[in-house]
């Protein structure tokens, strides 16, 4: 708007576009950098400081777990597994309950298959 001389304009015109051209090139590069940067890898630098304790407690639910396992080794009344299934929290004990539950129920119907008399005389 300064200017009177119409090339020095297209001058100042084309520099504008160019720089304009090159801002768009860095934004598009800064873009793609943050699209395809792995977000694991900050992730897992910020959970250094928790992963002592956070291995502690999984060692605390297998070793839980275990013990439930042994303990639903014991039971083999389905009701009783219901019963715990109900009452427990976590989903790693329903998943252990429920398979428990499954295989004395195939046992059951495995029984049936082999012994038919046994529960004609029931």
């Amino acid at each position: 708007e300064a200017t009177s001389d119409l090339a020095e304009r297209r001058r100042i015109r084309s520099a504008i576009r160019e720089l304009q051209r090159q801002e768009l090139k860095r934004d598009e590069e800064a873009l793609a950098s943050k699209r395809f940067r792995p977000e694991r890898g900050s992730h897992r630098q910020d959970d250094k400081e928790n992963w002592p304790r956070s291995q502690h407690l999984e060692e605390e639910q297998q070793t839980a777990l275990a013990a439930l396992s042994q303990q639903l080794e014991a039971i083999t009344d389905v009701e009783e597994l219901t019963k715990l299934l109900r009452a427990a929290g976590e989903y790693e004990e329903r998943k252990l309950i429920r398979a428990a539950i499954r295989k004395l129920r195939a046992e059951e119907i495995e029984g049936e298959a082999l012994f038919p008399c046994a529960r004609a005389a029931t």
